[in-house]
């Protein structure tokens, strides 16, 4: 019998207009599943029960979101909405909540708080090239819409940071 501890499970949720991108992570790095899931209807219900069915299915240990509140920071008041459902779903659950700031995700990982959306996608593309080098969307035009793949590197991009805060001991959990 199999007696290895279990890893440490890290899902991040980027919640968007579009739906939401998550992504699981365990270990030192390991991307385990990550998607973006584009919701059409009933956004907030529909988003909710995806994040549920993936609560279910991976067992996370801690659940990350983007901090809604930190200075700067303008969400719709559905994101909002969706934002706090999730974070009673983890409550409910049991599950260590984690948030970091936008401000906070770029300075980690691209060490400029004023980086961008696609050099945050681009940095993570490196660094997971067997996975995202194909899903890396291309430099978004002024008049188009983002891409949805974005949502999974945010996501991706949280955990990372967050799997960062682990390992040197300066986490800040929620709940």
């Amino acid at each position: 019998m199999d007696q290895t501890p279990k890893q440490f499970r890290i899902l991040a949720v980027s919640l968007s207009s579009r739906g939401f991108g998550y992504a699981v992570m365990e270990g030192d790095n390991r991307l385990v599943d990550y998607r973006n899931k584009v919701v059409s209807e009933d956004k907030n219900v529909r988003s909710l029960a995806h994040i549920e069915k993936i609560v279910t299915r991976n067992q996370p240990d801690a659940l990350v979101l983007q901090e809604l509140n930190a200075k700067g920071t303008h969400r719709a008041p559905r994101i909002k909405e969706l934002h706090r459902k999730v974070v009673a779903l983890a409550k409910k659950r049991k599950i260590r909540m984690v948030k970091i700031s936008r401000t906070e995700l770029r300075s980690k990982l691209l060490g400029n708080p004023k980086g961008t959306k696609q050099e945050m996608a681009e940095t993570l593309a490196k660094q997971f090239p067997d996975e995202l080098a194909a899903r890396l969307p291309p430099k978004r035009k002024s008049w188009k819409s983002e891409d949805a793949r974005m949502d999974i590197f945010e996501a991706i991009g949280l955990a990372v940071v967050f799997q960062m805060q682990i390992t040197t001991g300066a986490n800040k959990v929620i709940s």
